[in-house]
Parts: structure tokens; sequence; C-alpha cells
């Protein structure tokens, strides 16, 4: 029987246990959206992790959708990351970053000239992001043409080369929570009526191009991807028939032997069961292919929960989130049943140190 902190093999990354460090915006990149030795600490002190899963990171300018959020595109934050990787790296940790194209959550002061935001949509997602001048309303985007999707492709091929130049052990494609591939594969947002809408063959074709590039570049074992099929965050309106769309996302990209795929069950930090859906028939589909990759599971999940579906063989990999802000050392806490600290909601987003590095381990 496997237990959650056991070693476990994903893709080409070994980890030394199945606790993923999930992705938190932190809203904390200094001058040129670089990490700061504020971040090096960060994530030194959560190495314990089998695998940290970074904050988000643009994959371009364009694909900013908040303040003070790195970057994975510029020699400058190539740099930057090379530090906090190493810092990982020298504590026995393994680290991947999340490639980030925000699409329509975002807002003209964030993007360069005061461009809008581009989507599969023309429609404005009806959201709010934080910037200098706190939380506002997101800008109205304009619809991506589909000649100009090809040049996002390749942002996103490039941002995986700039990963693995910097050290990093792979990439998890954000596809996921209503940001830009999202925005593509549910018909609650895409409109559109060319190659890249309206069935769902047509509206899973940018995931599965993004998906081609980044395995082309880096490999299919360093590559994994985010899905959450029935949350409603970020203007994400529930797609008329998620399961379908979902089920032939997944399918198309299961021959790539991915390394890991990671989906979140239920509302993004919310309830799990805002939807139905039938998350065995996506990781059966996953799990199809020969060598499949690992099954990651995200959202609510609580020592018991985690232990019983490792344990189980329902998942490879239990990722968790705002725990790991409070309690850089989660895996040991978790090993140990000991109590969890809790964090402090105001210093979630901006600032520095304080509500970042200042949490003790036992």
């Amino acid at each position: 029987m496997t237990s959650l902190f056991d070693p476990a093999r994903i893709g080409d990354i070994p980890t030394t246990n199945r606790v993923v460090m999930a992705p938190l915006t932190r809203n904390r990149a200094g001058a040129g959206l670089v990490p700061t030795d504020l971040a090096v600490e960060y994530y030194r002190q959560r190495a314990s992790a089998g695998l940290i899963v970074t904050e988000a990171a643009q994959v371009m300018a364009e694909g900013q959708g908040y303040l003070d959020t790195p970057g994975i595109h510029t020699p400058a934050q190539v740099a930057a990351w090379k530090k906090v990787t190493d810092a990982v790296h020298a504590e026995g940790g393994r680290i991947v970053i999340q490639l980030w194209h925000v699409g329509r959550i975002s807002h003209v002061s964030l993007l360069p000239g005061g461009q809008a935001p581009v989507s599969s949509t023309a429609r404005n997602a009806g959201g709010k992001v934080f910037t200098k001048e706190g939380f506002v309303d997101t800008s109205t985007p304009r619809a991506l043409r589909a000649d100009e999707l090809p040049g996002i492709v390749e942002a996103y091929r490039h941002a995986a080369r700039c990963a693995i130049d910097a050290g990093f052990d792979g990439v998890e494609v954000h596809a996921a929570n209503g940001y830009l591939i999202d925005q593509f594969l549910r018909d609650s947002i895409n409109d559109r009526t060319d190659d890249y809408g309206g069935s769902i063959e047509n509206r899973t074709r940018f995931l599965a191009e993004v998906m081609n590039a980044v395995v082309g570049e880096i490999g299919a074992g360093r590559t994994g991807v985010r899905l959450s099929p029935v949350t409603p965050v970020n203007g994400a309106g529930q797609d008329s028939n998620p399961q379908a769309v979902f089920n032939r996302a997944v399918e198309r990209i299961a021959p790539l032997k991915l390394a890991f795929l990671h989906v979140v069950e239920g509302q993004t930090g919310g309830p799990r069961d805002v939807a139905p859906f039938d998350y065995e028939a996506l990781r059966t589909r996953y799990k199809a292919g020969h060598d499949a990759g690992a099954w990651m599971v995200n959202n609510g999940y609580n020592r018991q929960m985690a232990m019983d579906v490792v344990s189980t063989g329902a998942a490879d990999l239990v990722a968790f989130g705002r725990p790991f802000i409070g309690n850089p050392d989660l895996v040991r806490r978790l090993k140990e049943d000991k109590p969890l600290a809790s964090l402090n909601p105001k210093l979630l987003y901006g600032g520095g140190a304080e509500g970042y590095t200042d949490y003790p381990a036992l």
C-alpha cells in the first residue's frame, strides 16, 4: 500500500514524498517582474515538499493580470529564478514553474502601452484584479485573431525553455481557473466561430497546441498541466457540458505522456461539490496510455483525505495550497499529525517578509 510520504517519480522528476505545494500568487516580484531574494528564502523554506509548483509566472508581458507577479520570459527573470531553483535543490527539493497567460483577467494599467487584454472573446470577465490602485474591475478584452495564436503558443514554448535554463525540474501549464486556455475551453466564455470556437474539438485545439509545443521543447517527462473543470472563479461560468469538453481535452493530451495532470476538484479554494463532475472518468482517460504520468488532486484535502486517496490508488500526488503559507514544514506536520498554523489573510498579496518568510517551522 502506497503512503502519502513515500517517494514517487513524476515523469523524469524523482521526489521524496507525494505532498505537492500548489501554486500560490503572492504579488511580491521586484523591478522587471523578477523574483526577489525573499522569494528565494520563501521557496527554500518549503523545499521538503515532494514537489513545489511555483506561483504562476506570465509567459509574455501581455499575459500579466495582477500587480507584481513574476515572469519567465526575459534573461533577468531567468537569472533571478535560478537563485530560487538553486536554493530548493540545495535542500534536496524539486520545483517546477507554472506557466501563465491570464487572458481577459487583466487591466490596461498592467499591460504594455495600456493595451486591452486579449481572450477568446471580447466580453468582459466582470471580475477584479490587483493593481497599484488596489482591486479594480477587469478591463474589456479584445478577441484574439486566429493568426495571433501561433505567437502565443510560441510564447509558452519560449517560457518553457527559459524555465529549464533557470534550473527548474519542469513546468506546469496553467489551463485552469478561467485564465486564457480555460477561456478557449468553455463555451460559457468562448463565443468564436472560427477553428478555435464552437465544437468541442475546436475549443480544445488551443490547449493541444500549447501542450504539444511545450513537450516538443522540453520533453513530456518535465511537463504537466492544470485543469479545473467546474470552478466558477474569474468569471468562468459552467460549460454547457463540462464532462464532454474536459474528457476530450484529456484525451487529446494523454498521448503526450505528460509527467503529471493536476486537477482542481470543485471550486478553486472553495466547495468541492460546487457542480457535479466525474473526475474518475478523466483519470481513466489520462491513465489509459502506457506509462501515463502522475495524477495530482487538489482542493480542500486534509491529512486523512490525502492519505486515503493515495493509499487507495485514486491519486498519486496531493497538492496543498494555503496550508503551505503558514506551515513551511507542512510535510513534517502532516507526517507527525501536528497542528497546523494559521496564515494572516491580510498579508497574502504584496508586501515584504511579514506574512511571507516569517512563519516558523516546528
